[in-house]
């Protein structure tokens, strides 16, 4: 998996290797928490390892699956969960900026999506990562939700191409959860105020998103496919 080191893909780490599965932490520049994600899950008796992978990179993405075809038999799940997000209006928005955040999002994505339809066994999973903002046209988010529109797309195509393989596509896509990123640079208004916004009225936690690729990932979530699954207590 991708985006392993901390936040949701550090939860999506343990949850899988929880589910019985070896894991493989991708991550960009956290070496030690992505150490610690894998050591965590040897220390409770399963199986993980740690590999760098600038997501966008596609030799150090096809290393990264050689790593898991080597070290542990196989392809089955990929959770394709690293990401960026800038938030600024449009009119102000840098365009270096949005090149390097769509580099990561759009093209890392289709980057570990070639590699995933190239190497996944039969009965395999791939799980990428949207986010509900995208329908919820939320101004200062229009950059980034541009970039998770791509995801979307690319992984509700991918699911049709794929046809006879028997690997289920699909896309998680989260509303507001507590993380230290989303956390960062908020005040306790603007929080208190996002977690109204779902029906539930609460943030949602790493652990349920975790569950909703666990669902995925396994048996019981084959008959879903090419689905965007909007993981956020109603808000839209």
């Amino acid at each position: 998996m991708t985006g392993g080191s901390r936040g949701i893909g550090r939860e999506v780490v343990a949850r899988l290797a929880a589910d019985g599965l070896a894991v493989v932490v991708g991550y960009a520049g956290n070496k030690d928490k992505a150490e610690e994600a894998a050591d965590a899950v040897t220390q409770a008796g399963g199986r993980a390892v740690a590999v760098r992978a600038d997501v966008a990179d596609e030799n150090a993405v096809a290393a990264l699956f050689e790593t898991a075809e080597r070290e542990f038999g196989g392809v089955d799940v990929v959770a394709h969960v690293a990401g960026k997000m800038v938030l600024k209006p449009l009119v102000d928005f840098d365009l270096d900026v949005l090149d390097d955040m769509h580099r990561t999002n759009i093209r890392g994505t289709l980057v570990v999506a070639q590699q995933a339809a190239r190497r996944l066994r039969p009965g395999g999973a791939l799980i990428t990562f949207s986010s509900s903002i995208v329908a919820q046209a939320t101004p200062t988010y229009g950059p980034y939700a541009a970039s998770k529109g791509a995801v979307d797309a690319l992984t509700m195509i991918l699911a049709r191409e794929l046809r006879g393989r028997d690997i289920t596509v699909n896309a998680v896509a989260p509303g507001p959860t507590v993380t230290d990123l989303f956390l960062e640079g908020r005040d306790q208004a603007t929080i208190d105020r996002l977690s109204n916004i779902a029906p539930l009225e609460r943030l949602g936690t790493p652990a349920d998103i975790a569950a909703v690729v666990s669902f995925l990932a396994g048996t019981a979530g084959r008959w879903v496919n090419g689905q965007i699954i909007r993981a956020n207590g109603g808000a839209i």
